[in-house]
């Protein structure tokens, strides 16, 4: 009754339109009527002055409705609310919460009532194969929507789904969700490699395994059927994984580098860069594997530094081997000169040296220019050269052994100086006959110590010491990789290169971006010292190089490539037979395929182009090339993306993506790089679907990890993760991945971090279970609101969500993952959980007549808020968001898409902007804060009690902003009442106190008096913080090219950050003043008393 009669007295004081005082509005004071103008101005006045009393008694009916709710709360006896709880929860039947089964492919049933807690297992079930069956990933070659094409990095088809592969789906899931609901028509092609010598390695381990076969044993057919029929029944298992982290690719489109498209793709492109001078055979130094048998690509290399002398267990050898010393010898020289002293890391090499350089300058040798030294074991006469490109005089002894056809420096130093290149390796690392009697068919690193003891023997060892160097190991063997000279195809990458490097780095005609922008440094760096590439292997297991060599009945030398102008390149054997007999008419001849295949690069380098259809002039490759964006690692920039765009340029026409955005690589949360030896490799599925450390052991124990390794991985695995890993969710997986790529070039992944995004996917499963709750099920969304006549929280909360989407959509438009994950989880979580569902709440638990027409705008804004967040959320969280969307009710009369995924991605919606509401909203959320801060000091049993709060300003508007909105910061901050007074109020005195800002403080009231050593501590601490971040700022204005450096929008921004700052510096030591009095008066008073 106090409540009506309140209201009724309050309305008797709105001032009609038509009274004395409006009537005069149409004369002055002397009676003289106003202008047009004036009038038009004194009424506009009359008016604002009207609204703004009307708002401040709206204010006080809802903060008087706010504390008699707030008063009947705290009537309501708690037992009885534990007693009706438990009553409801007994009805409830469980069969209402669980989701009935959805056959393979149909869309998903959805249980009657939302489970209370969120469970990615049932939430992720379904889904997938309901979006895939429906065809919406599937792209059109003839829509008339603007293209959106990713090619993904084929995965190995030997490989399963790691941690790499999960960043890489995130970032690309994210992109073309986000894409596909923009009104693009997105292509995301999937597909595999098959990755030569990985793949060839794992299937001759199997054969050894099983059978107790090598290759040789079966023959190259037989073998590469083995190899096809793994492929069939184990490979492409990464792709299926995909599926799991809700990877929407186009499966219709799904290619594998050996089918017959691409197969025929990688031979045209073979014949078409041959034809044009581009490919050619040579002999040069490659990296050459012993135990595979073949040449290997930079990227197959992993080098270890040696700090000096260390023994390594090498493939092949029973005892470890010696690396990492420098070994000295003498060579005895002719016309009894004496002896020149050499040093080397791999005296074995020794066998094959064909000469001694020096410097030209150096005074030491200029007696030996030219002269010869003896190989004391075959009797070589070994020149002495100058060379002053590769010799530093200052570096040993000055004189440097050569072996041109075992070493980089040294090939380069025997092509100029016309050296023989003598190679003593067989393929498989033991000395040949090159080697002499003595050594040959010793294995490479035996030969070494041999070596060693016969220079010991002959009086020409003269002592080792330990050396720093780079190791060369092949990560797919282990094997210690050897230089070795062999002939080989090469790809001639000058022009290309030139282009490629143009591509990116003419800012006139740029073709192409990189993002993070630095990595166009390194472009730059390999794009111009680029060599030519060598594109062929001495595998099985690949495409075949359509190379077919022609021996003549003439020739001398039938070994097969001992002529190399007997070569024909065509794109099949009846070609080859074709133009083998019209080169060599009359002559007899038998043509024979090259055995090795080429390089997987070479073939990854087209896909691009080949996914596409090409050579042949597909709808697809009309559409859909160039692709759009290009996602990957930075580690295989060059191997990889350089190569894509040089062949792209030269075969396809043009640049084959537009933009490439590089990620940062994986290592584990103490910033180690993740390996099995370690202990720390993440399997993204574990993550997803959780494991036990027993379990998580027992992975290790079935590697095979030797036991000091497996021991040291164990103890890793139990101090990382003591009680394994828990379910997480594909959901809170990708949102963690893609929030982490701001972290420079390495990402320290912690999984408690994706446990926190689990947890908060709990937090948006309750935000839409309280949503259901207050919509009702007879609740009809609106086609469209008007935020200007809906109360204040609602217009903030619709201005806030078109911030969000505004700086969502431009951070995913600069590729900038990280911040669009971070403001769509900010908005969510700070802005709709933490405030609006706060604040909304006194409308839907009171029947006060005031709430009645708010209540409607509420659901209608909540509804709005679910609805453009689920949308704006779906692209980072496909699962979850598709779930709750879903359960949320459509508009009636109008027909919404069948699937979030094919949804419109919220845009921005001018009318719904409003500064003036979200800087009123700011200084609520402050006051709250503050008002939070010191409810947070008062005893635990006190802490959740509504108390009395007062607030001070001297600023009139700030004031009156206070007032408008006591209802929001009664209901934030957990208060049964909050007044304005002037900082004389005697109740101020049994206050705790905080400030605001330079113009508000507010205040608490304490049971007993102020605990004035824990107030001036608070301020002190307050002061402290407040200054360092002026003094900083400050320091940061006048440093040295500070205006220059700084857009002048962030200058300003500065500037005003800057007297607020000060302006708050003086409100504190005002605070501190008036403590100081209040503490003085609260003495006096306990004196009096």
């Amino acid at each position: 009754m106090m409540f009506r009669a309140q209201r009724k007295q309050t309305q008797l004081r709105i001032i009609p339109f038509w009274t004395p005082t409006s009537i005069r509005l149409f004369s002055n004071d002397s009676g003289v009527p106003l202008s047009a103008e004036e009038l038009e101005r004194k009424k506009k006045k009359e008016e604002k002055a009207k609204e703004k009393e009307l708002k401040k008694q709206k204010a006080a009916l809802k903060a008087e409705a706010a504390k008699l709710q707030a008063q009947q709360a705290s009537n309501t006896s708690k037992k009885t609310e534990k007693k009706n709880l438990k009553k409801d929860v007994k009805e409830e039947d469980p069969v209402n919460f669980l989701d009935p089964e959805t056959s393979l492919g149909e869309k998903k049933q959805l249980s009657h009532l939302m489970a209370k807690q969120y469970s990615p297992a049932a939430v992720e079930k379904s889904w997938y194969s309901w979006w895939e069956n429906s065809g919406f990933f599937v792209a059109e070659s003839n829509s008339s929507k603007p293209p959106f094409v990713i090619v993904l990095p084929p995965p190995n088809v030997t490989g399963a789904l790691h941690i790499g592969h999960a960043l890489t789906g995130a970032i690309e899931d994210t992109i073309i969700r986000w894409r596909r609901m923009s009104g693009y028509n997105t292509l995301w092609v999937p597909g595999m490699d098959h990755a030569g010598i990985a793949t060839q390695v794992v299937v001759e381990k199997k054969i050894m395994r099983e059978r107790k076969l090598t290759r040789h044993d079966l023959g190259r057919e037989n073998f590469v059927t083995e190899v096809w029929n793994w492929k069939n029944e184990y490979g492409g298992k990464i792709l299926k994984q995909q599926r799991r982290l809700g990877a929407s690719m186009d499966w219709s489109r799904e290619c594998f580098t050996m089918d017959e498209k691409r197969s025929k793709a990688v031979s045209e492109a073979f014949v078409r860069l041959y034809n044009e001078g581009l490919i050619y055979r040579d002999l040069r130094l490659v990296n050459w594997d012993c135990v595979l048998r073949t040449a290997i690509s930079d990227i197959e290399v992993d080098y270890i530094d040696l700090k000096g002398r260390e023994v390594r267990k090498v493939p092949g050898y029973e005892d470890p081997v010696e690396f990492g010393v420098l070994t000295s010898f003498a060579y005895p020289l002719e016309e009894n000169l004496g002896e020149i002293v050499v040093a080397t890391t791999r005296v074995e090499t020794m066998l094959g040296d064909t000469a001694i350089a020096v410097h030209p300058d150096d005074a030491r040798y200029k007696h030996l220019h030219g002269k010869l030294a003896i190989h004391p074991f075959n009797g070589r006469r070994i020149p002495i050269v100058c060379d002053a490109i590769l010799v530093d005089p200052k570096f040993g002894t000055g004189a440097v052994k050569i072996t041109p056809a075992h070493d980089p420096n040294d090939f380069e130093v025997g092509k100029r100086h016309q050296l023989e290149f003598i190679n003593i390796f067989t393929d498989d690392g033991n000395i040949n006959s090159n080697g002499g009697p003595e050594f040959a068919g010793m294995p490479r690193f035996k030969a070494r110590v041999a070596v060693t003891k016969a220079l010991e023997e002959k009086g020409l060892y003269r002592g080792a010491k330990d050396n720093e160097m780079r190791l060369g190991i092949c990560s797919r063997s282990n094997d210690v990789v050897e230089p070795l000279i062999k002939p080989q195809w090469y790809v001639n990458c000058n022009t290309m290169a030139k282009d490629a490097l143009d591509a990116v780095m003419d800012t006139e005609n740029r073709k192409i971006e990189i993002i993070p922008k630095e990595y166009e440094a390194e472009w730059k760096r390999w794009l111009e010292n680029i060599r030519d590439w060598c594109i062929s292997r001495q595998l099985w297991w690949g495409h075949r190089i359509p190379a077919w060599y022609v021996t003549l009945e003439k020739d001398q030398l039938k070994e097969l490539g001992a002529y190399n102008d007997h070569w024909v390149v065509c794109r099949s054997e009846e070609e080859a037979q074709a133009e083998a007999t019209r080169r060599y008419s009359g002559q007899k001849f038998q043509i024979n395929q090259d055995p090795d295949v080429l390089d997987t690069w070479f073939s990854s380098g087209l896909f691009p182009l080949s996914v596409l259809g090409w050579p042949d002039e597909t709808d697809d490759l009309k559409s859909f090339y160039p692709t759009s964006v290009l996602e990957t690692g930075h580690d295989i920039l060059f191997f990889w993306v350089a190569r894509m765009v040089m062949l792209g340029m030269k075969l396809g026409g043009d640049v084959p993506f537009r933009k490439v955005y590089l990620h940062p690589m994986i290592r584990d949360a103490h910033g180690r790089k993740m390996s099995k030896s370690l202990g720390n490799v993440v399997d993204p599925l574990e993550v997803i679907n959780g494991i036990s450390l027993e379990d998580l052991q027992k992975r290790l124990e079935e590697g095979n990890l030797d036991p000091s390794e497996l021991s040291r991985a164990k103890d890793v695995q139990k101090r990382d993760f003591p009680n394994g890993i828990p379910e997480c969710g594909a959901d809170a997986l990708r949102f963690a991945l893609v929030s982490y790529t701001a972290q420079s070039d390495k990402i320290n992944l912690d999984i408690q971090r994706v446990v926190g995004y689990r947890q908060w996917c709990n937090k948006l499963w309750n935000a839409i279970r309280f949503a259901m709750s207050k919509l009702g099920d007879d609740y009809s969304p609106p086609t469209s609101v008007n935020p200007n006549v809906m109360p204040f929280s609602c217009q903030w909360i619709l201005s806030v969500l078109n911030k969000a989407v505004a700086k969502t959509v431009s951070s995913l438009e600069a590729s900038e993952f990280s911040d669009a994950a971070t403001t769509v989880y900010s908005w969510w979580q700070f802005q709709l959980c933490d405030v609006f569902i706060e604040v909304i709440k006194p409308y839907f638990s009171s029947n006060v007549e005031l709430f009645v027409s708010e209540r409607g705008f509420a659901r209608d804004a909540l509804w709005v808020c679910l609805d453009s967040g689920l949308r704006l959320l779906h692209p980072f969280m496909p699962f979850v968001t598709e779930e709750l969307w879903q359960r949320l009710p459509q508009p009636r009369g109008s027909t919404r898409k069948a699937s979030i995924v094919i949804s419109e991605y919220p845009s921005v919606i001018q009318s719904w902007t409003n500064e003036s509401v979200e800087r009123d909203m700011e200084l609520i959320e402050s006051a709250v804060k503050s008002l939070r801060s010191l409810k947070s000091l008062l005893p635990a049993k006190e802490r959740n009690e509504r108390r009395q709060a007062f607030g001070v300003s001297l600023n009139e508007e700030v004031a009156d902003n206070v007032r408008s909105h006591e209802l929001e910061i009664l209901t934030l901050a957990g208060l049964s009442s909050l007044k304005i007074v002037n900082e004389n109020e005697a109740a101020l005195a049994r206050c705790s106190r905080d400030v605001v800002n330079a113009h508000l403080s507010v205040f608490l009231e304490l049971k007993g008096t102020i605990n004035a050593e824990v107030e001036r501590e608070k301020l002190r601490k307050k002061m402290e913080e407040t200054k360092r971040q002026k003094d900083t700022l400050e320091k940061m204005m006048e440093a040295s090219g500070y205006k220059e450096k700084v857009r002048p929008q962030i200058h300003e921004e500065n500037v005003d950050k800057l007297t607020k700052l000060k302006e708050e510096v003086v409100s504190l030591e005002k605070a501190s003043e008036q403590l100081e009095k209040d503490v003085a008066a609260q003495s006096a008073m306990e004196k009096k008393e």
